[in-house]
Parts: C-alpha cells; structure tokens; sequence
C-alpha cells in the first residue's frame, strides 16, 4: 500500500479549559503538585496508564469527558489557580516583564538531561542532575538556555532473566507524544544545522522543549536529508560503537552551537556538562571568528577566560577518550568551516607531558574542557580534591591546591523530589517560603518545629505506598516471565509496610559495591528475619550493557534473594528510572550508599532521600563526606582509603554491620510509650534541615551564577568592546611570555633574621632579587609562597603576599621584599615566584610562573 500520510486526530479542547494544552506543553507541570494533580484528577487509571505524559494522556482523553469537566465547578477553580502560577513564574518574571529568554543567556550543553520519566533522554545521575540544573534557572528566572539530542530509543530498558542476569531492550520515543516543537528562527522558519563528516553531510533538525522558563533544544539526525547511516547517530544514548559517540558529541558541541546561532543566540559564556560537551569549543572559534573578525589565538583567549566546565568522573577510567586515528580525520573534514588545524585541536585535548591518569596519544575530552574553560570545578569538595590531583600533571609547575579546578556540590531539585506529603506538611509548619527560599534560617528552623506524630504519620504513608509500588513491579516482572500462579500469589505479601526498609538504588558499577551487604550473609539473614526488629531491603540499578561485571552482582543479588526464607524481605525492582527514584527515595527508611572512597564524584541521590526525612548510612565519599554529622545520619568509616580493596571490603562491611544491628534497627523501633520514634524523627528533621540548607539546586544554580555565569559574561564583554581591543591586547602579551619567560630567574630568598625557631607574633622579611629580562616588572606579580609543610617537607596549603620592589639594578635585574607574620603555631615553608599580573591571566593556562631554581 504505497502513498500513505500520516496524521494525528486530538481532541478538541473546549475554549474553557484550553488553558490545558499549554500546560501539557511545558515541563514546568512536572516540579508542580497542583498541576500534577490537575491531570491525575481527570481520570487516575488513564494518568497511570499513560505513564504521565500529558500530550498522550490528553490524546487519549473522550471528547466527552472534556466537555464534562467544563461543567465541574471544583475543577475550573483548580485550573484558574494552576494558570496563575504558570503566568506568573513561566510568562512572567517577578518583576512583571515578559519572560523572554534574552538573547545573550548563558548557554548550557549536556548530552543526557532527566526531567521526567515520560522523556526518556537520560541514563542515571548525570543527566537528573541537568534536568534539575534547567529547573532551577527557570524558578530562579536566570538566562539559560540549554542544549542536548533527541534520542529516538535512548538509554535500554533493563529487565532480568529467570537466573537474574540483566537483558536490555530499546523502547522507541514517541515523538508525537512529547511536548516538543519545532525550532524556528527569526523568520519563523524551521532550523536546521549541517556538519561535514568524512563519509559526507550530517544534517540534523532541532526541536524545543520548554522547561518552565528555559527552552531546551534538542537535535535530531532521524531525518530523511541523511543517509541511514547517519539517521542512526542520535538513536540510542550511550551506545553504538567509537565512531557513533564521537559523532554524537561533534553534534552536541559544533551542531548545538550553530543551532543557537541560527536562532539569534549569542552566549556570552558555554557551560559543558561533562566531556562528551568539548567540541563546543570549536563551534565558539568559528562563531567569534566570523561575528567579530577575530583570528583563532584571539578567539582561544576568549574562550579560556569565558567558558565553564563540569567534570563528574572521579575515576582515570571512566574519562573519555578517542583515538587520534578516529578523531583526526572528522577534524580535517570540518577544517574547511572551522578553519583550525586539527593538529592544534588535537593537542588541546592531550596533556603536554603525558601523566598516569591518560594515554598520551589519544584525545581526552576531559583535558579538552579543562583547557579551553576559565572555570572547571567537581561537584563536591572531596571530588575538587580528587580531580587536582588527578590532573596536576596538566599544571606541573603550580602547587596541586592551586591547580585551577574548584568545586561547587551539587544539589537537588526540592519540588521534584520531595513527597506530597511532606509538601503539606512543609506547607502547613513552614510557610510558603520553603519552594523558594529552602535555605532561609526561618524556613529551616520551623522544621524542628513540626510534630513528631504528623511526621511520622507521613513517614509510614510513603513507606506504604513504596511497598504498593514495589509489589506491583515486582509482579509485573514476574509476569513477564509467565510466572506460576502460586508464584503469583505469593507475590502479593513480600514487603511490609511497617518494617524498616532500606533502599539502595544506583548504578551497578564495581565501585558502588552493591554486594558489600552479602560479605556475611548470616548477619544479613539475621537481620532480615529478626522476628520482633525486622528488617527489609529494596534494591534497583541497571549496569551498563557492557559492564558484565556490573551484571553478575545484580545476579548475585537475584540469587541471594530467592532463599526460601528471606524472599519476602528483599525486592529488586527491574528498569530503575525517575519514577521508581521518586518512590524510593521518599518511602525508605534508610539511603543505603556504600562507594569505595573516593571515587563517587557526588551522589544526589543522597540528597533526594534526605529532604524526604530518610536517614542516610554512607561511606564518607562524595556530597556525604561534607554533609554528615552524627545528628541526621550515620558514616560508615571514617574516611579511611585503603589500598588493599578485599581487606577494605571486608572491614567497611562489618562496620556497616555494627552500625545496622547497634544503632540503626534498635533505634527505628524504640517507640517508648508511644507508637512514635521519638529519637528516630529528630534525626528525620536533622536530616531534612541538612539537605535543604545546602543541598538544592537552587543554592547550586545561585553558586554558579555568582561565581561563573555573571563574572564570565562581564569578562566576554569586557573582551569583545571596541572592536575586542583588550583581546588583541591578551594575545601580544601571551605571545611576548612565549617568547621571553624562559628567561625569567628567580633567585634563592632571603631572610633577615635566623627562622629556625619562632614564635606566635614573630615577624620575619623576606627579599629575593629577579631577573625579568625584557618583560616589565608592572607585568608581573612577585610573590613570597609560604604555608604549613608536610614531612615531605612540601607546602600543602597555599598563601601568597604580593612583594614590593625596592631596587632596579638595570639590564633586568630587580630586587623585592615583603613581611611575613608567625600567627599560628606550626611547621612551615616559604620561597618566593612569579606570575604573571592581573585577572586576565588567572585562567587555566600552564605554563608562565617561576621557582627559585634548585641549589
């Protein structure tokens, strides 16, 4: 049957209540209670069914029932206050002015991004992590727009054989459900992009997809411009072989540039989100290039004093890399638009003198972000830590406290996550500040204040409805494998929704040591089937499709559940997404996280239970390193990094066996005189008051904005004014270091007095004669370097005092000194350098700083 088209028939919404459509249409209804239960009340069953998407759940709504709902009073109401909030905090920004995303916003690139379970463009934490991230700027009305690929069958859905091994599947994206739109340009005509490749044209159509305030633009290879080959680059997320990831990532960072271009964009600043982002940079120089007549040094200065970089992966593995072999001829088909030699691109994605944690001659995405940014940061303090050292061989001639990666912990989306039962109750104690304003001290002391009772009471209706949840995908599962029906009665009664229940749910990576529970399997059965303090355990993760490793401890996990008399007391939930998060991390008792420090990067997850009032008991890695205090949870160890793991393994299990059977289970249950655990709830509050004072994306987007987006958007400016004078100004005087700061000489300093023993108030001078040779001295900062000293004897905190001049010798030669004060006691070290003078020169850059040579 040949000429067929295909269209879609929808219901035709009475005027009344058009107002629905448009909410379908913008993902700010996900985040919101009332507009979530706006849809559900229209029809429960059809809501759930619809795995609450809204444009395939109106689709499917009678036309009858429309015209019903606009004879209910009840709902017009609810409607009418829904639309207010819409207009006021989506069309409208708090100052009354349209919301209109200006065209200069801070742009946002990441190549996975969870918002809601209905969109399925995101595999784990990372890209919940960027959902939250858009939310944010949309409730804190910041100038962001963000970037990513629509996935026509994303990341694989995970179910289990009988034997417990995962299979994944690929569900395809009904695209025709999803809320998104063309993208248009300023003709209102739709954009499309193109990107040479070396087998020929990529082309790729872009789609909009409003999140609250920031629109989210997504592109899409599945278009019949390209050849099939090419159709298939935007399918699946993290999957496909070298040259497809590649291709995706040349997409995101150069397709999703020029995209933002053709739309009138000019952003001032590109925040990457993680590696996969790094080919933005090459899209930047094209753009500065052909806007504003730059050449590509000019353009590479911008972009190390403009652009942010997020890295995630505190693992060496786990950074991403490409063989020159691959990537060398995907450059040189592009040269002729980018104009930049892909020798040059190259070596900016490798370090200059190769270290342990890359191959010196492959491309690293990671070392490609740290080079063209200004500002690179982790997402905790322990990984900042964890990524100067794993990458001061970039700058080896700085301290590794000041190798140029900061940190800013990451946070959660507070609405999304949290229960709506403790939104009422957040509703009811703490005032309506709490959406926005979590971290305010009125807000957070007011939580000490709800009742224990009314708390608990929303405790145990989360863990009830955990249990429902749980139970229902646990037999669905088991139907999919056409389980025997006296299977399938018994089903019904695992779980309990009165026992204490801990949920442990992540990727099923080695290091996350998912098995350290069955290291003593007795002590484990022992708690499971206490009679009179029970315990349980929900368990969900998918490992990656090529992680076998991963796969045989969600197997173990399966084996050791089906004993006879634990069965009931462990569940595995198959297909972990944002949904069964939510249930999860708002109905457990306790956040179970057991890393091999210090190699998990955050962990927000954490975070999610914690502003629900669930008890965290975690390793001291990542978020939970800087958040735990013995008032809102439990640490299992004490920081402690071991080299030998099975010893590790077998000691932070029994730690976490102590912690369980002296202090976990005999607290939950001590109810005193009442049914209420009176110690138990304090640590709920603790816990709750912790996550919301730090830990939401709303104090993270805050951070990011004061300490990057602004101070990058002030330097673009400044940088391109009068024809981008100050910028041909960089590059003169970079080109004069290059050439002249090998002969800069800093000679041993000097005392004035015996050092060897002081005392708290002492003051001592140091002087230290330079040579600058044909720089000049108003060109450079001379600084005493001085701070507290290992028994290696190597300064490991940093503090500088800027030096004076006191002589000019001529030919170059200088002299300079400075006071130094003893205000502490300690051991400590001092010695003199130079570095170049000025904020422009405080970027990532190696190279251009001077020790006094050894002796």
């Amino acid at each position: 049957m040949n000429g067929i088209h295909v269209y879609n028939v929808t219901p035709a919404i009475p005027a009344d209540i058009s107002f629905l459509e448009t909410l379908s249409r913008n993902l700010w209804w996900s985040w919101n209670y009332d507009a979530i239960e706006l849809f559900r009340r229209m029809d429960p069953k059809l809501w759930q069914d619809s795995g609450h998407a809204t444009m395939g759940f109106l689709s499917r709504l009678p036309q009858k029932k429309f015209e019903q709902l606009t004879e209910d009073d009840g709902f017009l109401t609810h409607l009418d206050q829904v639309r207010e909030r819409f207009e006021t905090e989506v069309l409208l920004y708090s100052d009354g002015k349209p919301a209109v995303v200006p065209w200069n916003s801070m742009a946002y690139f990441s190549l996975e991004y969870g918002i809601h379970e209905s969109l399925k463009l995101y595999a784990g934490g990372l890209g919940c992590l960027a959902g939250d991230h858009l939310k944010s700027a949309s409730d804190l009305g910041l100038p962001l727009v963000a970037v990513g690929i629509l996935y026509r069958h994303g990341y694989f859905q995970q179910y289990l054989r009988d034997d417990g091994w995962q299979q994944e599947s690929y569900q395809e994206n009904e695209i025709q459900n999803l809320p998104l739109v063309r993208a248009c340009n300023a003709q209102n005509k739709p954009v499309q992009i193109s990107l040479p490749l070396p087998d020929g044209r990529l082309y790729a159509d872009v789609w909009r997809l409003d999140v609250g305030r920031v629109p989210l633009f997504l592109l899409d290879t599945n278009i019949q411009e390209n050849k099939p080959e090419h159709r298939d680059i935007t399918d699946r997320l993290y999957e496909g072989d070298r040259q497809t990831r590649l291709r995706q990532e040349l997409l995101l960072g150069i397709g999703g540039f020029r995209a933002l271009v053709a739309m009138g964009y000019d952003p001032p600043a590109c925040h990457m989100n993680e590696g996969h982002a790094g080919f933005v940079c090459l899209a930047r120089i094209e753009h500065l290039m052909k806007k504003y007549g730059l050449d590509v040094k000019s353009s590479l200065e911008i972009l190390q004093r403009t652009n942010i970089f997020t890295t995630h992966t505190p693992v060496p593995a786990g950074n991403e890399y490409f063989t020159v072999n691959l990537v060398k001829p995907h450059l040189e088909a592009i040269y002729d638009e980018i104009k930049i030699d892909p020798e040059e691109i190259i070596s900016w994605g490798q370090a200059n003198n190769a270290g342990m944690t890359e191959k010196p001659k492959d491309v690293c995405m990671t070392i490609l972000g740290l080079k063209t940014s200004r500002f690179s940061n982790g997402v905790s303090c322990l990984h900042g830590r964890v990524e100067r050292s794993m990458w001061k061989h970039l700058w080896s001639e700085r301290p590794e406290d000041e190798v140029p990666i900061s940190h800013v912990t990451n946070g959660i989306h507070l609405t999304s996550w949290l229960s709506g039962d403790n939104a009422q109750l957040f509703d009811r104690y703490l005032g309506p500040e709490w959406r926005d304003n979590p971290s305010r001290l009125e807000v957070l002391t007011r939580i000490m204040q709800i009742p224990d009772d009314e708390l608990w009471k929303a405790r145990e209706l989360s863990r009830a409805r955990l249990v429902r949840v749980a139970r229902d995908i646990v037999e669905k599962q088991y139907t999919a494998r056409s389980a025997a029906k006296t299977e399938m009665n018994y089903l019904k009664s695992i779980l309990n929704h009165d026992v204490l229940t801990i949920g442990f749910a992540r990727r099923f990576a080695s290091y996350k040591r998912a098995t350290l529970l069955l290291k003593y399997p007795d002590r484990l059965e022992a708690l499971l089937c206490n009679r009179e303090n029970p315990v349980q355990i929900i368990f969900a993760g998918k490992a990656h499709p090529a992680d076998d490793v991963g796969k045989s401890l969600i197997q173990e996990l399966i084996r050791f559940a089906k004993k006879a008399n634990i069965r009931h007391r462990i569940a595995f939930l198959e297909n972990y997404d944002i949904r069964i998060a939510r249930y999860m991390v708002q109905g457990a008792d306790i956040w179970l996280n057991t890393p091999r420090r210090p190699q998990e990067a955050s962990g927000t997850s954490g975070m999610k239970a914690a502003v629900n009032g669930v008890i965290n008991v975690s390793i001291l890695d990542g978020w939970w390193d800087e958040a735990y205090s013995p008032e809102c949870g439990w640490a299992i160890g004490k920081g402690e990094e071991y080299q030998d793991m099975e010893y590790q393994d077998n000691l932070e299990s029994q730690t976490l066996y102590n912690l369980l059977e002296n202090e976990v289970v005999p607290r939950f249950y001590d109810r005193q005189d009442s049914n209420v655990p009176v110690a138990w709830t304090g640590m709920m509050k603790a816990s709750m008051r912790m996550g919301m004072e730090y830990f939401t994306s709303h104090r993270m987007l805050t951070e990011y904005n004061n300490r990057f987006y602004r101070p990058a958007a002030d330097i673009f400016h400044g940088l391109i004014n009068n024809k981008a004078e100050r910028v041909q100004e960089i590059v003169s005087q970079h080109d004069r270091f290059m050439e002249l700061w090998k002969n800069v000489v800093v000679n041993k300093p000097v005392t004035n007095r015996d050092i060897s023993s002081l005392h708290v108030g002492d003051k001592f001078t140091v002087t230290v004669s330079v040579n600058l040779d044909k720089i000049k001295p108003e060109e450079v900062d001379v600084e005493v370097y001085f701070g507290p000293v290992g028994s290696d004897n190597r300064i490991f905190q940093s503090n500088t005092a800027l030096m004076d001049m006191i002589e000019d010798k001529g030919n170059g030669e200088y002299v300079y000194k400075q006071e130094v004060a003893c205000g502490i006691t300690g051991r400590f070290g001092f010695t003199a350098r130079i570095v170049p003078k000025g904020a422009d020169w405080k970027v990532n850059l190696p190279g251009f700083i001077t020790w006094p040579k050894h002796t």
